[in-house]
């Protein structure tokens, strides 16, 4: 825990445990939910992909609406007040393309709130932005309790009963933003224009990198649940495997501040996106073992939480002062927003083409190509 009064260590925590908890509701029931309603493989792909398209525009938006206005907590309350509104629509109507449209309106606000919260978080931190993973980590909490939770409960509960509990999740998230305060944006940094902080080459390696991270969990945050089930697994072990990967983000987020002094950035990136192809690797061709999976799972520390850590402590290097919201709604737009839609839609066009294993090899590929980004273009430290 980070021991000063001026960090709201608990309210900022707060916020990160709902809204990641709505994720671990989102993610790993969603496409099981669509499944149970007829929806072909390429729709599945089509509804999920729609969450993180959204991710590629409405962030950065928000983000200069934010950067203009200087008061990037009243934007977030707005966002997340109005995705309660805009998903509470989905009890009016059903169909594919009614869902999409609800799915897609709601994800804008839900999406763009975020990037605007790490930011306040990190103006919160100041000079202590290593303390960061410190935070973060009761979101991973949230996601671990909802998974297991879910997983135990939809195995004798409709998954019918998902929709109303996203919808109090959203509410939940929306008290949390209420209570969490404002900071200060420190302007410590010549105000050049964003568009030549993109430009190094050090900074467009690293959006890069990013796209392609997200790209690779493509067929995992698609089709992950689907997939274990189709080979045997009960719901409340697939809600346990989910919680194990999320366990072992939380004990890394724990271990990073020590890390990052010993170990330096880039050979974080390079750790990391070598051990996610092997991740991906072993998840496509050892469905049947579950030891092998689970170990797998536990690799999650790296493909996200180190990632993660990584890419929010880059953007605040990279973006100083007037472009911190900015900066963090790219690094959200084009990872977990454009990367995850692509990945997303991609799999679900070739997930009744190709046999799993071979998805999950391309995934594999993606992550050794953004590693190798990283060892040409990216001398950090």
């Amino acid at each position: 825990m980070i021991h000063s009064p001026s960090i709201p260590y608990w309210r900022l925590s707060g916020f990160y445990f709902f809204y990641f908890a709505s994720l671990g509701a989102l993610v790993p029931y969603l496409s099981l939910y669509l499944k149970t309603h007829g929806y072909s493989a390429l729709q599945i792909g089509v509804l999920v992909g729609t969450i993180p398209a959204t991710k590629i525009f409405a962030p950065y938006i928000i983000g200069w609406l934010a950067d203009i206005d200087g008061r990037g907590m009243r934007i977030v309350r707005w966002a997340n007040f109005l995705a309660v509104l805009v998903f509470a629509l989905v009890f009016l109507h059903s169909g594919f393309y009614w869902l999409a449209l609800v799915l897609t309106g709601f994800s804008f606000f839900w999406n763009s709130a975020l990037p605007q919260f790490e930011a306040t978080t990190l103006n919160h931190l100041g000079d202590h932005v290593h303390h960061y993973s410190n935070i973060r980590l009761w979101g991973s909490l949230g996601f671990i309790v909802m998974v297991v939770l879910l997983g135990e409960w939809f195995e004798t509960a409709s998954i019918d009963n998902l929709l109303g509990i996203l919808l109090g999740l959203l509410l939940a998230i929306w008290l949390a933003s209420l209570l969490a305060p404002s900071a200060p944006c420190r302007h410590d940094h010549e105000h050049v224009a964003i568009v030549h902080v993109i430009r190094q080459p050090v900074v467009l390696a690293f959006l890069v990198i990013c796209f392609l991270m997200l790209l690779s969990h493509g067929p995992y945050y698609t089709f992950y649940t689907i997939y274990l089930e189709d080979h045997g697994y009960s719901r409340r072990l697939i809600g346990l495997m989910w919680a194990v990967g999320v366990i072992a983000e939380v004990v890394m987020f724990l271990l990073l501040p020590r890390f990052f002094s010993r170990l330096g950035v880039r050979f974080l990136l390079l750790l990391t996106f070598a051990l996610t192809s092997l991740r991906w690797l072993l998840i496509g061709f050892f469905p049947s073992h579950l030891v092998v999976l689970l170990f797998a799972q536990l690799l999650h520390a790296f493909s996200f939480g180190v990632f993660h850590a990584v890419g929010i402590t880059l953007v605040h290097r990279f973006f100083r002062g007037i472009y911190q919201g900015r900066g963090q709604a790219l690094y959200a737009s084009l990872s977990f927003g454009a990367g995850g839609a692509v990945g997303s839609l991609l799999s679900g066009g070739l997930w009744d083409v190709l046999p799993a294993s071979s998805l999950f090899a391309l995934a594999a590929g993606v992550s050794a190509l953004a590693g190798g980004i990283v060892w040409r273009y990216m001398k950090l430290d």
